[in-house]
């Protein structure tokens, strides 16, 4: 599974908690929800980082032939 992909899961997952959370009134779960979202978009950019970099590397191996 590619970064952008499990980027997408951790925030699904972390709305997820946060819902949950403000459902029950647990504070904590709800923060560790947001937290939890934030690092799926993290994992999610540099997932699109990285296809970028490799894109331009196979862009850069055609351009030399």
């Amino acid at each position: 599974m590619a970064a952008k992909d499990k980027g997408n899961m951790d925030k699904i997952k972390g709305k997820a908690k946060e819902m949950s959370g403000k459902v029950t009134g647990d504070r904590e779960q709800q923060v560790e929800g947001k937290m939890q979202q934030a690092r799926g978009e993290a994992k999610k950019m540099k997932g699109k980082a990285e296809e970028h970099v490799q894109e331009t590397q196979r862009s850069a191996k055609r351009d030399r032939i």
